[in-house]
């Protein structure tokens, strides 16, 4: 059984998909919510595996309401627009779907296959970690151009997909065909390469010390001389990492 939130300022707009949703067999709508305060309570409270989202209302937007969910369990999202122009560009790039307005039924139903079928991936559905490329798209300041940074992380936390903030990762370290996140004494696994992550996130903020390393840099409390040209670097907490040589003049200049 799928688990929809219907969020949307407008309830004609409710009521039409709520129409669409009463004939299929395997959906279930947990609520709605016409602002977007209702809509991070209802899905907090729900735990919903889809939101059908309206992008544009009149106190705050549909990011924020992703924004104020991100510590509890992700949903799959299908944003609803009526206006082209609202993030079309990072919509195709990141989010499952969007609806523009009127929503047709054809595209509708198309939308609800697409959602089943990422749904039915379970563990391996890309949903959060779209929501998150997507809020770091929207959200990134004026003039960064085409610039992506890695704002935060989608990662999978025992039954549910949570979101991490780059700022509360200490340090991050290679793990195979995935990297581990050390964040505020938790670990957390993201696939991605180390090259991935150096590219994406903030080269003031982050830096890479060791082909398996990445440090963030105000966690740094000292840099000791080791052997052969490496070095000790130690972090606040007292974690004592390896710097290799060829990547010394990151850190030290």
């Amino acid at each position: 059984m799928i688990r929809v939130v219907l969020v949307d300022d407008e309830p004609v707009a409710r009521e039409g998909l709520r129409l669409w949703l009463a004939s299929e067999s395997d959906v279930r709508i947990m609520g709605e919510a016409g602002s977007p305060a209702e809509a991070v309570a209802l899905i907090r409270r729900e735990s919903p595996d889809l939101v059908f989202l309206d992008v544009q209302m009149p106190d705050g937007d549909g990011f924020g309401v992703i924004e104020g969910v991100a510590g509890e369990a992700l949903p799959e999202v299908i944003f609803v627009t009526a206006h082209e122009r609202h993030a079309l560009r990072a919509f195709d790039v990141s989010a499952l779907d969007f609806l523009l307005k009127p929503v047709r039924e054809e595209r509708f139903r198309a939308a609800l296959d697409k959602a089943r079928s990422e749904l039915a991936r379970g563990d391996q559905r890309e949903g959060p970690g779209r929501l998150a490329a997507l809020l770091d798209h929207v959200r990134r300041p004026a003039g960064d151009g085409d610039a992506r940074r890695i704002e935060r992380f989608a990662v999978r936390t025992r039954d549910r997909f949570v979101m991490v903030s780059a700022s509360d990762v200490e340090w991050i370290g290679a793990a195979g065909n995935y990297a581990e996140l050390h964040a505020r004494e938790e670990v957390h696994l993201v696939r991605a390469t180390m090259a991935e992550l150096e590219s994406g996130l903030a080269p003031e903020r982050f830096t890479r010390i060791h082909r398996a390393t990445i440090v963030r840099l105000d966690c740094v409390r000292e840099v000791i001389p080791a052997t052969h040209g490496d070095y000790d670097v130690v972090l606040r907490d007292g974690t004592a990492l390896k710097m290799s040589r060829r990547f010394r003049a990151r850190l030290l200049g």
